[in-house]
């Protein structure tokens, strides 16, 4: 698949595609081969996600509308690991969990509760080629069903409970803060 990194800095400095840019609600295209131009792109995200402070970005947030994301992986809440996800599929979820709200990078300063699974079991291909296949839960799960999401075009806010979304505050900043340090 040939393509063009988007420029960045996008917009004044920031790279992330932001609401309502038509390639949020675009169903992104599978990666075929894992090629210097997609490595070049998951580089290209990591910075994007941490200079906004962000535990999950897809491609089409950035301009590119293929199905990769990354995500933070709390499981050693001490060491939160990022990992790049090319054509992931859900294949099983069990439970529910509601809290913390979300919120996305793609829609700044928005939260809501949004209804996901508290486990999850998912099938993708990493950077080096290999079909893998683990389990992820609570925070780190959260943030994989956003980001698939996605990839189908679909926003938390199609999901979020429409009574439950509302704009940031300092105290929502700093319980986004807590949960992300100890990875709930």
């Amino acid at each position: 698949m040939a393509f063009e990194l988007p420029p960045f800095p996008r917009a004044e400095g920031d790279p992330i595609v932001k609401y309502p840019d038509p390639i949020l609600r675009q169903v992104a295209e599978p990666v075929k081969r894992i090629t210097p131009e997609i490595r070049q792109l998951v580089s290209f995200m990591r910075k994007a996600m941490l200079d906004a402070n962000g535990i999950g970005l897809a491609a089409p947030q950035v301009g590119v509308s293929i199905r990769l994301l990354l995500y933070t992986d709390f499981a050693n809440e001490n060491n939160p690991q990022i990992h790049a996800l090319i054509n992931p599929v859900i294949l099983k979820m069990v439970g529910e969990q509601l809290e913390p709200p979300e919120g996305c990078l793609s829609l700044p300063g928005l939260l809501g509760n949004v209804r996901r699974a508290q486990t999850i079991w998912v099938k993708a291909t990493n950077l080096q080629g290999k079909t893998i296949k683990f389990k992820a839960e609570g925070l780190t799960a959260r943030v994989i069903q956003h980001e698939v999401d996605h990839l189908d075009g679909i926003l938390f806010i199609d999901r979020a409970d429409p009574a439950s979304l509302r704009w940031i505050t300092e105290e929502d900043k700093q319980q986004q803060r807590d949960a992300v340090a100890v990875g709930k």
